[in-house]
């Protein structure tokens, strides 16, 4: 693939250009002819959310402008599912020399286009013979289901699996390629997902012990959704193992209140629940009634205290008396 991209000066000249589209499109169109991942066919894979990257736009200003080049200008092809783009009248605009290193170059990025209806898109456009034969020679599944499907595309609206993905603002940094976005996205999904089974699996096991099974739900739920750490299972096992192997009277009332008080003071972390719930025990305190009693009781305590007072310089002597004149000589 060439490090640049070459624009011819016709661009400008196009009635489509000049007539039909927005500043904004004009932008948009210059883009997907140079940008990093275009290639010397006119197919390439590209993301929604690095093109919100690289443009400085939202992942909804990407998905309107797709869908107007798609719908409205029919100067792109677009499938959600490969995250393969083609541009209509690439061939007719740089498809004019042959030669073997040309042509062994298209052959090799033919090759990677998993949509094959895409390439059939860009061929029509090819005027030079061999180009054209080379990019018909990879069409032979033009009449699958998949390219029926892409042939639909102007009769139906435009729907992105990828919009569903990434609905909110592009707000963080994008690394290389979408496809490692993608990647690490489905495994936080994954992972999350086996999290919830285990915390499900932990909570089944409880259901023949003393507490209920309603207990260990609120506090799995209390610590999901104040930020605790959702995948944090080990962590959550040993906190819901208090409910048991502790002498509080009102042990799920009691962890509840200690995690409140981790939320408040802005600790989220095991060790700093563990050691509120260690206090409380030491001193006896086995009920929220009797915790809460001490803390009045404290904070009263501290109320009533009133700072010390210190005198400046030496005292003086309760029956000293001044005289003024003392020394005089009458």
């Amino acid at each position: 693939m060439a490090k640049f991209r070459m624009v011819r000066v016709d661009f400008w000249k196009n009635p489509i250009v000049s007539e039909e589209m927005t500043p904004e499109d004009k932008y948009f169109y210059l883009y997907l002819l140079t940008n990093p991942n275009t290639t010397q066919i006119g197919i390439y894979q590209i993301t929604k959310k690095q093109m919100a990257f690289d443009l400085g736009y939202s992942i909804e200003s990407v998905n309107s402008l797709m869908e107007r080049f798609t719908m409205h200008h029919k100067l792109i092809r677009y499938n959600p599912e490969t995250r393969e783009l083609a541009i209509k009248n690439w061939g007719k605009d740089n498809l004019h020399k042959g030669g073997k290193p040309v042509m062994d170059c298209i052959y090799s990025e033919l090759k990677e286009v998993e949509d094959p209806s895409l390439i059939r898109y860009v061929a029509e456009a090819i005027q030079k013979g061999e180009i054209c034969s080379l990019f018909e020679s990879f069409c032979g599944q033009e009449e699958s289901d998949l390219e029926k499907d892409m042939e639909t595309q102007d009769e139906k609206p435009y729907v992105d699996s990828e919009a569903e993905l990434f609905d909110e603002s592009f707000a963080y940094r994008y690394t290389t390629r979408g496809q490692k976005e993608n990647k690490k996205e489905k495994q936080q999904q994954q992972k999350a997902i086996h999290a919830e089974e285990e915390n499900d699996s932990y909570i089944e096991k409880n259901l023949g012990s003393n507490q209920k099974i309603e207990d260990v739900k609120e506090i799995v739920e209390f610590w999901d959704s104040n930020g605790f750490g959702f995948t944090n299972v080990n962590a959550k096992q040993q906190l819901l193992s208090w409910l048991d192997d502790s002498s509080f009277l009102q042990p799920k009332e009691v962890i509840l209140k200690a995690m409140s008080i981790a939320c408040a003071t802005n600790k989220r972390r095991l060790n700093y629940i563990v050691g509120i719930l260690k206090n409380w025990e030491n001193e006896s305190l086995l009920t929220v009634d009797e915790i809460e009693d001490h803390e009045n009781q404290k904070s009263e305590l501290n109320s009533k205290k009133s700072p010390e007072t210190y005198s400046s310089g030496r005292a003086i002597p309760g029956g000293f008396e001044l005289d003024l004149t003392a020394g005089e000589e009458e």
